[in-house]
């Protein structure tokens, strides 16, 4: 796990160090182990290191292999890369190393572009390849690891994170109207190749970009996602589904073992991380680590679910560490949780995972953990009644907006009134081919969009800022593939993740199994009272924020009036979204 960067210049120019430095050394949570850069012309990478695989400097980055003219810079870990390896040592190749990066950089020389419909695994990596001037960029299928860029008639840049990016220097910080209106009305979900920064952008999950030495880009799309069955899985049954999903779902976790260093799991209690951990302890696993984080309880709402990640720990007698994280822990470390964030997250287990990952990482390095099966399996609120749906576009949109395009051109500043961008990609988005039903529609949505730029980024940011890597096992894409297949009824009925459950049933206790829905909840957050309102008051009344000039004053004062009032479909606080956005622009100086 690690962070990239870099620096392409188009201009007859040479990249400049000094820029990839300011870039590289934002990143150092990302990779505290080692750090170089390499220049060469027109190129310049950077690499922040956290050693995983293969301890030894041998695959330290930029990884450079002169006698096949390859450059590369790497984030992230390919769970089959030894049989990988093995392939292309059969056909001539040798290696100097013994780690997943080098497999990268000999798969893109065997295969090309195609290498990446090879590998199994979360990454992101820029190549430059010598022979044809030509640079390379690929991102994971279902965008585990992030990487921006900013590209002008002069110069691509890039990296790992955003406030990395903008220490290139000569990007103009402009808040795009678009990805505004996605964070305001669409749950904070700004979906690639979009930021909240005009002309700041994602590459697409699942896609790759060849970036051409007279700055000419051609992007590419190399997976997506297909409910359609074929004539020989429609007759599959549910106890042939259930197989086959424990199989699958057994080969993700144990692929995620792929290390150098042990391997924790993130135990929330909820069904996800509890299958986990029992799934690791059925393939043998001992002494597994696992990690509990609570807060205190507000207004009788519990701010912690010891009650089940305690009964997995003693079921499987893991050695576990129980984390209380009360408030005057949150509050101080707010500050420093925005920073880690490559773009405003609204979530409020932010800093649940920010003060969890920064004990964890004193006991580990890589952790499992359960994100992704909620989308995947159908275990949201807003399923069931897609499942009847008649106009699925708007049916998702009323359950899972925050605000209506009305309200938003209400609250908003007169440059931000816009189309109603958000309602327009939802519509886009149902509109795609490869999903017949109203619910496998909206699944495809939060696997491929909402997950990607909430839960998963989310992930990232928090662990990445304590230098400790996530890995998640519900995102294994041949598991996701085959989820996408699975009649809907057997996921989404019994409240949801109904097959899910039943897989489960022969791993880990019932009374985890048939437990109410829990979540990861900071209450402190939700219901913003005492210290934390005067905290958000001072954001949102301060002349940043007033200078801005993002939202009416008379919205913000309404929002200070009566919070408790102004809640989301979701359930989330409308006052610390808006606080949120202006923190964040604020820390990172925008």
């Amino acid at each position: 796990m690690c962070g990239i960067c870099g620096e392409i210049v188009f201009d007859g120019t040479t990249a400049n160090k000094e820029t990839i430095a300011r870039m590289n050394n934002k990143m150092t949570r990302r990779g505290p182990e080692h750090g170089a850069i390499y220049t060469k012309g027109r190129i310049g990478f950077g690499h922040r290191r956290l050693k995983i695989i293969d301890l030894s400097d041998a695959s330290n980055q930029p990884f450079v292999d002169e006698n096949l003219g390859l450059v590369l810079v790497f984030n992230g870990a390919i769970y089959n890369y030894k049989a990988l390896r093995e392939s292309l040592i059969q056909a001539g190749y040798t290696f100097s190393s013994t780690g997943d990066t080098e497999t990268i950089l000999k798969a893109y020389h065997c295969w090309g572009e195609s290498c990446v419909e090879k590998f199994n695994g979360m990454f992101a990596f820029v190549i430059y390849d010598q022979r044809n001037d030509t640079v390379f960029m690929a991102r994971d299928r279902l965008g585990i690891k992030p990487l921006y860029y900013h590209k002008t008639d002069r110069r691509l840049v890039f990296a790992s994170s955003l406030p990395a990016l903008l220490e290139a220097g000569g990007i103009e910080k402009e808040i795009s109207s678009r990805a505004l209106h996605y964070y305001m009305h669409f749950h904070a979900v700004v979906p690639a190749p979009y930021t909240l920064i005009q002309g700041v952008n994602k590459l697409c999950p699942g896609a790759t970009m060849t970036v051409k030495s007279n700055g000419a880009t051609v992007e590419q799309s190399y997976w997506s996602l297909d409910f359609r069955r074929d004539s020989e899985e429609e007759r599959y049954d549910f106890e042939d589904w259930k197989r086959l999903l424990s199989d699958t779902l057994m080969k993700a976790v144990q692929r995620r073992l792929v290390a150098d260093v042990p391997v924790g799991v993130l135990l929330s209690g909820g069904l996800d991380s509890s299958l986990i951990v029992g799934l690791l302890a059925h393939a043998g696993q001992k002494d597994i680590k696992t990690f509990s984080i609570g807060f205190e309880t507000v207004d009788k709402e519990k701010g912690d679910e010891f009650e089940y990640s305690d009964t997995i720990a003693r079921h499987f007698g893991t050695d576990h560490h129980k984390i209380q994280a009360d408030a005057q822990k949150v509050l101080p470390n707010l500050p420093d949780c925005v920073r880690a964030m490559s773009e405003p997250m609204v979530s409020h287990d932010c800093i649940g995972f920010y003060l969890l990952s920064r004990e964890v990482a004193k006991h580990v390095k890589v952790v499992q953990s359960g994100q992704g099966a909620d989308e995947i399996f159908g275990g949201y609120h807003w399923y069931p009644p897609m499942m009847e749906s008649q106009n699925p576009a708007a049916d998702y949109a009323n359950v899972f907006c925050d605000r209506s395009h009305q309200e938003f051109c209400d609250i908003v500043h007169e440059r931000f009134r816009d189309k109603d961008f958000s309602r327009e990609f939802i519509e886009q988005q149902f509109a795609l081919p490869g999903a017949r039903t109203a619910v496998d529609k909206a699944l495809r949505m939060d696997a491929t969009v909402m997950l990607v730029d909430d839960p998963v980024k989310r992930v990232d940011n928090m662990t990445m800022a304590a230098s400790l890597e996530a890995r998640v096992p519900f995102l294994d894409h041949e598991l996701v593939e085959l989820a996408a297949k699975i009649p809907p009824e057997f996921k989404i009925s019994h409240g949801g993740k109904h097959i899910l459950k039943e897989a489960a049933r022969d791993i880990i206790p019932s009374k985890v199994i048939d437990r109410p829905k829990g979540y990861f909840p900071v209450p402190a957050l939700k219901y913003i009272r005492g210290e934390y309102f005067d905290f958000v008051k001072n954001i949102v009344e301060s002349p940043a924020c007033k200078n801005r000039k993002i939202t009416q004053d008379f919205y913000i004062n309404s929002l200070l009036a009566s919070p408790d009032t102004h809640i989301t479909p979701l359930r989330g606080s409308k006052l610390w979204q808006v606080a949120l956005l202006e923190f964040w622009l604020q820390e990172h100086r925008l």
